[in-house]
């Protein structure tokens, strides 16, 4: 599906991305428009208190105005709605839905600021649950306004121009040499949607802590990202639409299986004897393979009784023989691990919850019922190593 062009501009959002944030927002306009109903009515012919002047007209303008942004979504939703992936000719008239929904921004900011004016100079002597439902509908305003600045940041598209882009250069010798200013135009749109790329991925991981190796990992996914969106016309809700559309095509194809097929050999037979051993030492292994993930997993795979074997060795003064142990203060990660592997803690090699960027948990440990050395790293369980998954 194309990116929808607005304002001259190719964005990286499709005509049919906005149902479902259409219809979030007409739901949270309709509850607010009838509150501001519900406020007016009540205080009908009582505006008496200071400022109740602006205070009338606040909320006139503000049941107008929502009800021309509640108008506009209603359009915006049906027209998304319309057509298919590979059929946006139903969708053709939504540009000019956006431009008229980019238009009602104005007074609604304008009445936020109106808002905010009269709750601060002229407010007293006035019902306090009036001035509570208009403090409300100001700060639900400027929290609006904010996500819809937000939701612009994350959809531009630097390199979103409607013309088509320049196919790719021969390499002709002099030809290559004239058109070396077509190539640094290039190289300078990609590096500035690495940069948007990379700008983005910060905004969403905001708690992460900044230092030298997050810094290298947002880098190398928003070149991972630049380089992917920028030959092909796609949106990010493409990638999605085709993930999901694989997963229902891959179910499909398990539950038409043949289930003998799959079992083609009896249990008895030397080849089901081997099948039946590996999968008994996969069974064996899968226990230090979940207890690389510590105590949160241990947790929630027993809530019942985990908890409670835990909190002998949790939060206890701990020996020196745990010094091993890294980026596990309280102790509860390596319990957990006892806990699920049945091992001693002399069977351990080296244990480490060290979670951060390049540095995922893992240990070294002794399997004296199978005479192995096995090693476990732990998965993905946090936004901290989500980045290095592959």
């Amino acid at each position: 599906m194309p990116g929808m062009v607005v304002f001259g501009r190719r964005w990286g959002i499709a005509s049919d991305d906005l149902v479902f944030p259409g219809c979030f927002e007409l739901l949270l306009r309709v509850i607010w428009w009838i509150g501001t109903m519900i406020l007016f009515t009540y205080h009908k012919g009582h505006f008496g208190c200071s400022g109740g002047g602006v205070l009338h007209t606040y909320l006139v303008g503000l049941l107008v105005v929502l009800g021309l942004i509640i108008l506009s979504l209603c359009a915006i939703v049906y027209v998304s709605a319309q057509g298919t992936i590979t059929n946006p000719g139903a969708r053709r008239s939504m540009p000019a839905l956006v431009y008229l929904r980019a238009l009602l921004y104005i007074p609604e900011l304008v009445w936020a600021c109106l808002g905010a004016v009269w709750v601060s100079d002229n407010s007293q002597g006035c019902d306090p649950a009036t001035v509570g439902g208009v403090i409300t509908a100001v700060v639900t305003s400027w929290i609006i306004l904010l996500f819809t600045g937000l939701g612009v940041v994350f959809v531009f598209d630097p390199m979103g121009s409607p013309r088509p882009q320049p196919g790719p250069i021969e390499p002709l010798g002099v030809r290559d040499m004239e058109s070396s200013g077509g190539t640094q135009f290039l190289s300078t749109a990609r590096s500035l949607a690495t940069k948007v790329w990379e700008c983005r991925l910060r905004l969403l991981c905001c708690c992460l802590p900044q230092d030298e190796s997050h810094r290298a990992a947002f880098s190398s996914i928003s070149q991972l990202f630049s380089d992917f969106f920028s030959d092909t016309d796609l949106v990010p809700s493409d990638i999605a639409a085709g993930l999901a559309l694989l997963h229902q095509e891959q179910d499909k194809m398990e539950r038409s299986r043949d289930p003998e097929e799959i079992m083609s050999h009896s249990p008895s037979s030397p080849i089901g004897q081997d099948l039946q051993t590996e999968l008994e030492k996969a069974a064996h292994c899968m226990q230090f393979a979940a207890a690389a993930y510590g105590w949160p997993l241990y947790v929630y795979s027993s809530p019942f009784t985990a908890p409670c074997k835990l909190s002998g060795d949790c939060c206890r003064t701990r020996a020196p023989e745990y010094d091993i142990i890294g980026g596990d203060h309280l102790g509860c990660h390596f319990s957990s691990i006892l806990q699920t592997t049945s091992l001693q803690y002399r069977d351990f090699i080296y244990v480490s919850f060290h979670n951060q960027i390049y540095e995922i948990p893992f240990f070294v440990a002794l399997d004296h019922k199978r005479e192995a050395v096995l090693v476990a790293v732990r998965g993905t369980l946090s936004l901290k190593v989500c980045w290095n998954t592959k």
